[in-house]
């Protein structure tokens, strides 16, 4: 396959996703998750672990069939019942940089998987690993793009504050990878805080899906506002049931068509989409193509398709060698010539 550069800054071209054979809640995140829900009362573990493994198999599956470049990853460690939501301790970054983040719960530490980064180091062009889990025994978090939700665009991060957002990491994340911090207090109806801010914020190339009257600081509220629309960008205003029934946990990815045309799709899950107004989809539509894969087991867990999907923003490496120019193959075969350029003098 020939070697295709990533075309869009915000939409990735591949992911990563990890097929968790165990999944289950994980109870260890139920106190500050006010999406997450217990499993409905009859079922076994077995029936919502298979269940869930159908649902992930089914988004693999609509995603590559949008011709999106799709990594997936076995688990099968009954200890990490969220690893399913890889893009909390993964986020990668044009250039060549990866990052890993300090989680919250305990249990899900050990999601941080050593074979997933090596096979980003020899697929793609990776230059630098940023890790700052070892902030964990201090109790200073930053659950990777479930905490920020970045325009790749403007180069903002845009953070709502939380447990699993600490503003001090923010800061030191933005000057090492050259964001601006945008950070922001964000509360459902009751008060309580949004635990991340991807289940209220989707930024897209051209579209931007976020529940601004969740944001109770009305100054605040319109300088998001204001900086998500600089670039012209149409902002869809979710409200609190929306956000409730997933429509702001999105990702706008970059597929191709069978001809190998650039095809923009907004994922998320269909109970998601049937939450969304017909004005709603259509300004969506305007710029990407809705692609809706149906997860009700795994939004047990308090999380939807984004939480899913770990996106690759680095540059894929060649399949295959280039076939060598004459220099070098002069070079290859004298090996007394210091650049081969001696061989080729009139």
């Amino acid at each position: 396959m020939d070697y295709i550069p990533s075309v869009s800054a915000q939409a990735p071209s591949a992911v990563i996703l990890v097929r968790a054979e165990k999944f289950l809640p994980n109870p260890a995140t139920a106190a500050d998750n006010a999406f997450q829900r217990d499993v409905p009362s009859g079922q076994s573990d077995e029936t919502v672990s298979a269940t869930a493994l159908a649902e992930m198999d089914a988004l693999a599956a609509a995603l590559r069939e949008a011709g999106v470049r799709v990594h997936v990853f076995a688990d099968e460690d009954h200890t990490r019942p969220d690893s399913v939501f890889p893009n909390n301790w993964l986020s990668t970054h044009a250039g060549g940089y990866v990052a890993v983040y300090p989680m919250y719960a305990s249990n899900r530490r050990h999601e941080r998987r050593a074979d997933v980064l090596e096979m980003l180091k020899s697929d793609y062009r990776v230059q630098a690993i940023v890790d700052y889990s070892g902030l964990e025994p201090d109790g200073i978090f930053l659950e990777g793009t479930g905490a920020m939700v970045l325009d790749h665009v403007s180069r903002v991060a845009y953070t709502a504050r939380s447990h699993r957002a600490d503003i001090a990491v923010l800061e030191r994340f933005c000057t090492d990878f050259g964001y601006e911090p945008m950070a922001f207090d964000a509360v459902d109806s009751e008060g309580v805080p949004v635990y991340h801010t991807n289940v209220i914020a989707c930024i897209g190339t051209d579209v931007a899906l976020i529940a601004l009257d969740m944001i109770p600081d009305e100054v605040r509220r319109e300088q998001v506002r204001e900086r998500l629309s600089v670039t012209g960008r149409t902002i869809v205003e979710l409200t609190e049931e929306q956000i409730r029934e997933f429509a702001g946990n999105a990702v706008e990815l970059c597929g191709r068509t069978d001809t190998g045309k650039r095809r923009y799709v907004m994922a998320m899950s269909a109970r998601a989409r049937r939450s969304l107004r017909p004005d709603q989809v259509a300004a969506i539509e305007e710029s990407c193509e809705i692609i809706a894969v149906d997860i009700p087991t795994i939004e047990l867990a308090g999380g939807s398709v984004r939480c899913m999907i770990a996106g690759v923003h680095l540059d894929r490496r060649p399949q295959a060698d280039a076939e060598p120019t004459a220099l070098v193959e002069a070079i290859d075969e004298n090996a007394e010539t210091i650049d081969g350029q001696d061989l080729f003098e009139d």
